[in-house]
């Protein structure tokens, strides 16, 4: 008896420690629907906008009793929206939250009727079964959510319905079966054009753009892109994640150069924290630059946390560099899996005509005259006529411009043409005039980026009011700097 009272003593620190973070959570759950519902009535979509940041904050800290403790005190017992939402949920937690679900029941259902509310009980429910890894739950819930959202006209509902789009397909990849949504993709995509909901049309564009790009369907992506309506981008990461797409496609167009500047802003407007998207946009614009007979700077494969993930790619980049092209097989063979899995193999494959035409740079520059045959030694082409291959190769370099020289087909060499001065030419004028006009795009759009509080020329802002906005700030910032990744 007495072994049993000494347990009991050491597990309730541990049982009264979950009993107080679950009311801290659903503590914090009800001021969220507090926010909600202000910035409802008030029609302030920046509060909505911090309600769905401040969720994110505390996903890692769902469970079950909780997320049903909320939906109990948010929703009305017994109405559809309750008992269709609570049936996602598992029954294996309740008896964690046994004395907080009866505490909020004492105090009283707060019964909201507020579609945003509804809306968010949705979002939460979804987010939760998501982390839980109950993804077939999830494709249901997100399914019923998409319906509901279907029937509502609310500006204040659309930043939840953004978010809701985004874990509908999300949901649906997670079980790969992306293809099954399309159609609806399409229709949400035509309804919130009608609506002007711009918000949800680029968040619905980058998830039709992410659907076709799935299936490797880039002229449908292209298609689509091209003929959607244009507007001012509202959201960062939307932004982001258009860029990048944008990148992808251009690559696969062949046009290097604008795939090169979509691809670098996307990587350098990304937030810091979103690594693992900041790491793609970088392998893209490697192979994209190195396409362009770039070489990239060694600064790339070295920034913080991708220095791993970025390794096949530099080893590449070096076999590149130096024009080697048995080195250039081996690395393409050594990493082939990782080059699969990143959909960058068809790609690569592309590059083995840079690395030749690199290495007869190599070649033209160190020798006047070469024989044919010794350029396809030094070149080490494995083809049944190597001759004929290198005096191909040479001809076409020569007519790109990539080599400054001539053949000799008498006697079957390659001549090389003395060097001129680089700063006789417009090179150097080219260069510095791309670099004016990306410094006036940049201010062009941090100045585009300022902000003013509304009327600020017609009334004076009180003290209070100054306190209250100016905390607001610091505290938005603050989530902002914390939460940025969650929408990566």
């Amino acid at each position: 008896m007495t072994n049993d009272v000494e347990m009991k003593e050491v597990q309730a620190p541990s049982n009264s420690l979950s009993s107080a973070t679950a009311s801290s959570t659903l503590q914090h759950l009800k001021e969220i629907s507090s926010l909600i519902e202000t910035g409802a009535y008030a029609k302030e979509v920046r509060r909505i906008v911090r309600a769905v940041r401040l969720t994110m904050m505390l996903r890692r800290k769902l469970r079950a009793a909780v997320v049903s403790a909320f939906l109990s005190y948010a929703l009305a017992p017994g109405s559809e929206a309750h008992s269709r939402l609570s049936s996602f949920l598992p029954k294996d937690e309740e008896h964690d939250m046994d004395v907080d679900t009866a505490t909020s029941a004492a105090q009283g259902p707060a019964k909201y009727s507020l579609p945003e509310l509804e809306i968010y009980c949705y979002l939460l429910v979804l987010i939760f079964l998501i982390d839980q890894k109950r993804y077939n739950e999830a494709k249901a819930c997100s399914s019923a959510s998409i319906v509901r959202l279907k029937n509502m006209n609310r500006r204040t509902v659309d930043v939840l319905a953004s978010r809701l789009y985004f874990y509908y397909s999300y949901s649906y990849e997670l079980t790969d079966s992306l293809a099954k949504i399309r159609g609806t993709l399409l229709s949400l995509h035509r309804m919130a054009t009608l609506r002007h909901d711009e918000l949800g049309q680029e968040t619905l564009l980058n998830l039709l753009l992410r659907n076709y790009l799935h299936y490797n369907l880039y002229d449908q992506a292209e298609k689509l892109r091209s003929k959607a309506p244009r507007f001012e981008a509202h959201s960062n990461q939307q932004f982001c994640r258009y860029l990048f797409y944008l990148g992808k496609i251009r690559t696969i167009q062949l046009e290097y150069t604008d795939a090169k500047e979509s691809l670098l802003q996307a990587a350098r407007k990304a937030p810091v924290a979103a690594r693992g998207f900041r790491i793609q946009c970088n392998k893209w614009a490697v192979i994209v630059r190195l396409l362009l007979g770039e070489i990239p700077e060694r600064t790339v494969f070295m920034q913080k946390g991708m220095k791993k993930a970025l390794t096949p790619y530099f080893e590449l980049t070096n076999a590149v560099r130096i024009g080697d092209l048995e080195l250039f097989r081996t690395v393409a063979e050594k990493f082939s899996g990782t080059f699969n899995s990143d959909r960058t193999h068809n790609l690569i494959v592309r590059l083995r005509h840079n690395v030749i035409r690199t290495g007869l740079r190599n070649i033209s520059i160190s020798y006047s005259r070469i024989s044919l045959a010794d350029v396809a030694r030094k070149l080490r082409l494995d083809s049944q006529n190597p001759v004929a291959d290198a005096e191909s190769i040479v001809a076409k370099a020569i007519r790109d411009g990539a080599v400054d020289a001539m053949i000799d087909h008498a006697n079957g060499c390659m001549v090389s043409k003395e060097t001129g001065d680089v700063y006789s030419t417009n090179e150097p004028q080219i260069a510095f005039n791309s670099r004016i006009v990306f410094c006036l795009n940049m201010h062009n759009e941090a100045v585009r980026a300022l902000r003013f509080p509304p009327n600020s020329h017609k009334e004076k802002e009180s003290a209070e009011k100054r306190r209250e906005r100016q905390q607001q700030e610091q505290e938005l910032a603050k989530h902002i700097a914390e939460e940025d990744d969650d929408e990566f």
